[in-house]
């Protein structure tokens, strides 16, 4: 288990190197691009089989205990270790992230976005697989730190040299508003280790504070937070986001919102709340706040990029819907209750599935079209896809109902505990106001299935306003330049008869849909893993 997890955090820098070595002769296959692709796809195959096996092993009758730790002196002038493991908390992360990494580079095998050398974007892609799993499991501090920045770096250069329009400009406000974040959370990080006399985040858990004076807390939670809220995001910390998921390349949506996103609300999880709990219950009221105006303010900008008209750009919509879920993980968290803190880590796991699959499936509607402007794809040539493309159309009604919060999938349970958690909140804090942001979260619930249900007849089933011709329906790909020719003077993608999913695409979805109905039918089997180690962090490690 030991071994399990340390490989599971360095093999893919070790692969990264691979990577950009010159492939063996007898493994080139067709081509070297060919080869580098398909060595993307079995490093992280074989980190997704670790991180099962590291899984199966994984002891679930004490998952608030950590397992399958390493901890070696590192700086001994600062008491800096290197110091891994794995909980209850930290394990489903772990798993979905090994699980998205694997799929992004199946797909990208047969998809490989359009810019510079095959060998990078696989080196990169597996760099910031290494950062994201270290991520969840490093239990320093400052290990943790160095993870977090590890992952922009790669993610930069992925919207940067393989996203689309506007790459440029929307890479540096992704690197700049992050970076300016992780400064400031560096120095809360400093200010809890200098005064507590350790980095070690087990130790520090299990202190639960008494070290650290009131004012130490209420500064590194401000310093912290703000670090986490921007890679969360927060509203309104959330500017970047937006431009990073429209300009980037499928895969990097998908890890952008899957994995990226999630390691702020585990900062929160936890370093903030079992470290430094008088200071979350400072600001937690203003936490709870800021949540509940995102929530509404993410379904409001949905709800405005859907209506037609409007010119909305699909993956800007649901990058916007991605600030209203994470509201509702920050919401959990800001009431400081188990049922919040549970529902806010469930949330987090539904989100990074139902999203990423959402992104997967944009971007390959995407491909077809050559674009995700839904007056487009919903005018009178537009996308059709129960007509056109059936079993595409199924996936994209799936997913938004998943996204929606359908009781049944995974996306139901996360939210409806965080709002539990919002209705009675943790001793000390203000239950009116907590109550009132439960409202705003429920009214966002309302807002989540409108914009959604919209996309979904608009894109599904088209403009039934302007329904195309027979003839149109029936061209075939082959007649695209005629059709293209024909095409009417407002601008309309011309009719063509779409592929429906293909092989390597239903491989690469399936596994997102089956866990999210496992998710939503059986969440016991993520609850089972994450309330003992909830209850023992919020217990300051006494439970």
């Amino acid at each position: 288990m030991q071994f399990l997890l340390a490989f599971v955090v360095a093999a893919p820098l070790l692969g990264a190197a691979a990577a950009l070595l010159p492939a063996p002769p007898g493994l080139k296959g067709k081509s070297p691009e060919q080869a580098v692709l398909r060595h993307g796809v079995t490093v992280t195959g074989v980190i997704l089989a670790a991180a099962i096996a590291l899984a199966l092993g994984f002891d679930h009758d004490a998952p608030a205990r950590f397992q399958a730790t390493t901890d070696i002196s590192w700086i001994q002038a600062l008491n800096v270790r290197i110091h891994l493991g794995i909980d209850g908390i930290s394990l489903p992360l772990l798993l979905m992230t090994a699980l998205l990494f694997f799929l992004c580079a199946l797909y990208s095998y047969f998809k490989l976005p359009e810019g510079p050398s095959p060998k990078a974007f696989v080196a990169l892609l597996l760099v910031l697989e290494s950062g994201t799993l270290a991520t969840f499991a490093v239990l320093d501090l400052l290990l943790f730190f160095l993870a977090f920045e590890m992952v922009l770096i790669p993610m930069y250069f992925l919207i940067a040299r393989w996203g689309g329009a506007q790459r440029q400009a929307a890479a540096w406000k992704f690197i700049l508003y992050t970076l300016l974040g992780s400064v400031v959370m560096l120095l809360g990080l400093l200010l809890i280790g200098l005064n507590s006399g350790t980095f070690d985040m087990v130790a520090l858990a299990s202190d639960n504070g008494r070290e650290l004076s009131h004012t130490t807390q209420l500064l590194a939670v401000l310093s912290i937070g703000l670090g986490l809220a921007v890679k969360t995001p927060m509203w309104p910390l959330h500017s970047w986001l937006p431009d990073a998921h429209t300009a980037a390349p499928t895969v990097g949506s998908v890890l952008l919102a899957g994995v990226l996103l999630k390691m702020g609300t585990y900062g929160f999880v936890r370093i903030l709340l079992p470290v430094t709990p008088d200071g979350m219950a400072t600001f937690a009221p203003y936490l709870g706040a800021f949540a509940a105006v995102g929530i509404v303010y993410g379904s409001l900008a949905c709800l405005s990029l859907a209506r037609k008209g409007n010119k909305g750009d699909l993956k800007r919509l649901i990058a916007y819907s991605s600030v209203g879920h994470m509201g509702f993980v920050l919401l959990g968290i800001a009431s400081m209750t188990p049922t919040g803190v549970n529902g806010a880590l469930f949330a987090n796991v539904a989100h990074g599935l139902i999203t990423g699959l959402l992104f997967f499936l944009v971007g390959a509607l995407k491909d077809r079209y050559g674009t995700a402007d839904l007056d487009t794809l919903a005018g009178a040539t537009g996308a059709a896809l129960y007509g056109r493309a059936p079993r595409l159309g199924a996936f994209l009604a799936f997913a938004a109902v998943a996204s929606l919060g359908l009781p049944g999938l995974a996306g139901f349970w996360g939210e409806m505990l965080a709002l539990f958690g919002a209705f009675d909140p943790a001793q000390g804090l203000s239950r009116p106001a907590f109550l009132t942001y439960m409202a705003f979260g429920a009214f966002g619930t309302l807002l989540t299935a409108a914009y959604l249900l919209i996309v979904v007849r608009r894109v599904c089933m088209g403009d039934p306003k302007a329904l195309p011709e027979h003839g149109s329906r029936s061209a075939s790909a082959s007649g695209s330049a005629s059709a293209s020719g024909s095409a009417s003077a407002s601008g309309s993608a011309p009719a063509l008869e779409l592929a429906d999913i293909q092989r390597y695409e239903f491989a690469a979805w399936t596994p997102l849909v089956a866990l999210t109905v496992l998710a939503g039918l059986w969440p016991a089997v993520l609850l089972g893993l994450t309330d003992p180690a909830v209850q023992k962090l919020l217990a300051g490690g006494n439970a």
